[in-house]
């Protein structure tokens, strides 16, 4: 399908296949923003499995992601976003940018804009920091007795079961996640996702 049939939500630009979204419920605007600030989120795919890290401190605290944070000044995302990775994993990388994604949180005026970063290959050691606890998961199903556990979508942001196989499958993606705070649980409100229009099927 096609932007024609699903509107770009506001944020977001460019040639785009429509490729998921959801939520909305009795609310179908998307909420509103007036500025962005940009951080990075890395990941590391290799042998079936996936390195994610459970955040121990901070935004985020009890979840599980990729390697990232704040795009500093004078910085590029990709500078900003091997810089976290051997800050958090104690790891270097070849990272390749592999999409874009913009969150948008009730009530908070500036949006996070994400720009995601993949690699199937590192060097070093992966050690555990003070702000991540580095694990991996199998990309595949895994059965009781596997010593690799599958994904835990069910402790990850709710918009990670989306767009995560397109990050697996080395397909670009665009797309936007709004979300509301109930206590400290953030919960989605809505989301959409989309492939480039020029990129292979």
């Amino acid at each position: 399908m096609t932007t024609s049939s699903f509107p770009l939500p506001p944020g977001i630009e460019g040639e785009l296949q429509y490729f998921t979204s959801g939520g909305a419920g009795h609310d179908p605007e998307w909420l509103p923003f007036s500025k962005r600030k940009t951080y990075t989120n890395a990941f590391i795919v290799q042998n079936g499995k996936i390195l994610l890290g459970y955040k121990k401190r901070g935004f985020g605290k009890h979840m599980y992601n990729g390697f990232g944070g704040k795009v500093e000044a004078g910085e590029t995302t990709l500078q900003a976003a091997l810089r976290e990775l051997e800050e958090e994993a104690g790891i270097r990388a070849p990272l390749q940018h592999a999409g874009s994604i913009l969150f948008v949180n009730e009530g908070v005026d500036a949006a996070f804009q994400i720009e995601v970063y993949r690699a199937d290959e590192y060097s070093g050691d992966i050690i555990q920091t003070d702000e991540m606890y580095p694990r991996w998961f199998s990309i595949e199903p895994a059965d009781s007795a596997s010593e690799v556990p599958e994904i835990p979508y069910h402790q990850m942001w709710h918009d990670d079961r989306y767009w995560m196989p397109l990050l697996l499958a080395k397909q670009p993606f665009v797309g936007r996640a709004d979300f509301k705070q109930e206590g400290d649980m953030f919960v989605p409100k809505k989301w959409w996702f989309g492939i480039p229009s020029n990129f292979p099927q």
